[in-house]
């Protein structure tokens, strides 16, 4: 489905922030994609979905490939017509609008019938919203506002969803309650999933392949099992190690030690 080969990605045509970067997504697959902040997983989201070209980046190498075209050189409306769509983090609503009006702005692609069949199937998901379908969407929750965000980006027919950083601030209920919903439609509907998420834990129970990212490159790919059973990933990104858990002065200059950046 989606294959991002070796792309190099400057802002400005100055800065570069990813150098060679390559994965791929499957069909029906999630995949999730790992690393520190400031890694460039956020910047390689934008790099599928278009989104460089208001930040004033761009694909300077490379190319991505999705359902056999090369989409890295057409705008970012004509991916949201192939079925690309990003939850961009930080829970983006539309503050004075509804919850309903919310959602049904994520329709703009598709015809008045398919939009009240997509309402329905989006309400069968997330049954909260329509109980708060007349709300103003400001005032809701974190939970309920991911929860519409990621309402609204179903709206569109995705094949491929970008979700970034889905857990950010929220509380462990609302983050399960989340990403049941993400696995559901993952499965129903058989839209393919690029996750974006620092929950390392949380992210490898959910797809069933990972990559890492360490300074614009990926530095380590596998099955979700595999990536769970390195110690460099267990230690790095779940905290622990054979000694339990470790504390953050024993890990603060942990770059020089991880064998995968040797």
């Amino acid at each position: 489905m989606l294959s991002v080969n070796n792309v190099e990605v400057k802002f400005q045509d100055v800065i570069l922030v990813l150098k060679g970067c390559s994965l791929e997504v499957d069909d029906r697959a999630i995949v999730c994609l790992l690393g520190a902040n400031g890694g460039g997983k956020t910047t390689i989201l934008k790099a599928i979905s278009g989104l460089l070209v208001s930040e004033e980046g761009k694909v300077t190498s490379g190319n991505i490939v999705f359902n056999g075209a090369r989409i890295d050189r057409i705008p970012p409306e004509n991916r949201v017509e192939m079925g690309i769509i990003q939850v961009m983090e930080g829970r983006r609503v539309f503050e004075h609008l509804t919850t309903e009006e919310n959602i049904i702005s994520g329709g703009q692609f598709i015809s008045s019938r398919e939009l009240k069949t997509n309402m329905e199937m989006v309400y069968s998901y997330f049954p909260k919203l329509k109980d708060l379908r007349h709300n103003t969407s400001g005032y809701l929750s974190g939970g309920e506002q991911q929860m519409l965000v990621v309402a609204r980006a179903l709206m569109a027919n995705p094949k491929l969803m970008l979700l970034d950083e889905p857990s950010m601030g929220l509380a462990p209920i609302a983050v399960a309650e989340i990403f049941n919903i993400v696995k559901r439609f993952n499965e129903e509907l058989e839209t393919s999933i690029l996750l974006v998420e620092q929950n390392a834990r949380l992210a490898l129970d959910v797809a069933s392949y990972g990559y890492i990212m360490e300074n614009g490159k990926v530095t380590l790919d596998g099955s979700s099992d595999k990536l769970k059973g390195n110690e460099d990933v267990q230690e790095f990104y779940m905290g622990l190690s054979k000694l339990g858990k470790k504390s953050y002065r024993e890990v603060k200059h942990y770059k020089r030690r991880k064998r995968w950046l040797a």
